[in-house]
């Protein structure tokens, strides 16, 4: 599992729903929840929480990704890749700590991702779990 800390930046509640910004080393990401600020004690503008990901949930990008809708990117370096035949596991060096990612490793050799690249590691809003 990826785990990051931040402080809630911002919540937006519809119903039973929230879309809750986080500022991560100043880069923010968003999660959507199934609470709000009156069913969860933690969701308060300005708390410290935990933003957990899996690895599986980290999409990797080469190049430019402006054009992508995925508002969750953390551009980092790969320190490493574990391969095997079907997954490779990519350490990634970010502003915001080490960050993993499993991918296939055709992904790997069909992107040409090799240790000391620059990429683009993306997780989708409804990927993201907030913690106390």
């Amino acid at each position: 599992m990826n785990i990051l800390k931040g402080n809630i930046e911002s919540i937006a509640v519809n119903g039973d729903l929230s879309i809750v910004r986080v500022n991560v080393a100043g880069s923010v990401f968003s999660s959507i929840v199934i609470d709000t600020p009156e069913t969860a004690s933690f969701l308060k503008v300005n708390n410290e929480v935990k933003i957990i990901f899996k690895e599986t949930e980290v999409i990797i990008g080469v190049g430019d990704m402006s054009g992508i809708s995925l508002r969750n990117k953390m551009v980092g370096t790969v320190k490493s890749i574990d391969a095997d035949i079907l997954l490779s596991k990519l350490t990634l060096e970010t502003p915001m700590g080490e960050i993993t990612s499993i991918i296939t490793s055709n992904a790997v050799e069909q992107l040409k991702i090799k240790p000391g690249m620059e990429v683009t590691a993306m997780v989708k809003t409804n990927e993201l779990i907030l913690s106390k």
